[in-house]
């Protein structure tokens, strides 16, 4: 079989669908919607912290020219969704991508563990991805190369004593996105997960400067911490037409720190 070099032709940019962003004001969420907009992917900014979402979707428009908009929203309460999806569609035309960044971390260890500790973490990092997904599915279906991808995380597969309810959740949508896929196959809709490692986030920073300088790097391969670009650039992959053929799989993207012996 012979191959023209159209075949080639970057896709970053297709589909021109418009996408969903959770936790899109700051830190992974955000970087995500910077990348999407950079190749004129539409982009709705949903956060808790409804001013931020509305001066990322200003940045978005002023900066790359693409229809934008923040939401301020609880994730955890699915009252709001509805709304947020009729209100995301309107100003973006169409939806077609789907990324669930938004995140909280306990640090309490399973001392800390309350059944409001508990459903929290699990209504924030876990059952959105279900009830986004069944809420978007006919936008999905209406758009081909529609795709979505989930946030998870290292610790779904090191564990962490430190915060068992956001490694539990993280867990989970390593199990969900594979479940959701056989689902979503048979529609041609794409879903794969992202487990970042330690990234330079407004999350993780007040860990950074309570640990010892150099805690996090020395057992990372490339020897330093990532940036949130690293991981918006994957995301921005993820949802395009350059990922064709790629469903149902997690991306580590840590630097190589699962895969290091170091201490």
């Amino acid at each position: 079989m012979s191959y023209s070099s159209a075949a080639f032709k970057p896709l970053l940019s297709s589909p021109a669908t418009g996408v969903i962003v959770t936790g899109g004001a700051s830190g992974l969420g955000l970087a995500s919607a910077r990348a999407l907009a950079v190749v004129g992917r539409p982009v709705s900014g949903w956060d808790h912290k409804e001013a931020k979402a509305l001066a990322a979707a200003a940045e978005l428009r002023a900066e790359h020219g693409v229809a934008s908009i923040g939401i301020g929203l609880d994730i955890a309460d699915p009252a709001g969704y509805v709304n947020a999806i009729a209100r995301s569609r309107e100003a973006m035309g169409s939806i077609g991508g789907l990324v669930h960044a938004a995140g909280i971390v306990d640090i309490e260890s399973l001392e800390g563990v309350t059944p409001e500790s508990w459903d929290r973490g699990i209504n924030i990092h876990l059952r959105p991805v279900a009830l986004l997904v069944k809420g978007l599915l006919g936008d999905f279906k209406a758009h081909s190369g529609s795709a979505i991808v989930a946030f998870a995380s290292i610790n779904a597969t090191l564990g962490n004593a430190v915060n068992p309810i956001y490694t539990a959740a993280k867990g989970g949508v390593l199990s969900l996105v594979r479940s959701l896929a056989d689902r979503l196959g048979h529609d041609g809709i794409r879903i794969n997960s992202i487990s970042p490692g330690q990234i330079l986030t407004p999350m993780l920073q007040p860990s950074v400067d309570a640990l010892p300088k150099g805690f996090y790097e020395k057992r990372i391969l490339l020897g330093r911490m990532g940036v949130p670009e690293e991981i918006g650039r994957v995301v921005r992959f993820l949802l395009s037409d350059e990922a064709s053929y790629i469903t149902a799989a997690e991306f580590v993207v840590d630097g190589g720190n699962i895969s290091s012996q170091r201490s």
